[in-house]
């Protein structure tokens, strides 16, 4: 089992821009219902993707540049980023098979 990687605006380019994975980051505040709701779905899919597949979260109110950056209007947002660049966005909850789909097509 491993658990998502707390990405803060210091570390994303790091973590995230230049991970040799692809990453999913959980875009998510504390006081969001949703976020909450979705943030198990995120942790299994960072428990069944291991070594393929980097998860990290980042909190929107703590963090508001990278947010900023990449237009983050509402959340949670999840994006998809390989080689640096962002592939897929999820807004909003979202029902399990349909993010391992959007991982899977990530992977793809």
């Amino acid at each position: 089992m491993a658990d998502p990687t707390t990405v803060t605006d210091a570390t994303f380019e790091a973590e995230v821009i230049k991970a040799d994975t692809p990453v999913l980051v959980d875009f998510w505040a504390a006081w969001c219902g949703p976020c909450r709701a979705i943030a198990p779905l995120v942790e299994e899919i960072a428990g069944e993707y291991v070594g393929k597949v980097k998860v990290a979260k980042l909190d929107v109110d703590a963090n508001p540049v990278i947010p900023g950056q990449f237009g983050v209007m509402s959340i949670p947002t999840l994006m998809i980023f390989r080689d640096g660049k962002a592939v897929d966005r999820i807004v909003g909850y979202m029902p399990k098979d349909k993010l391992t789909r959007a991982v899977d097509s990530a992977l793809a």
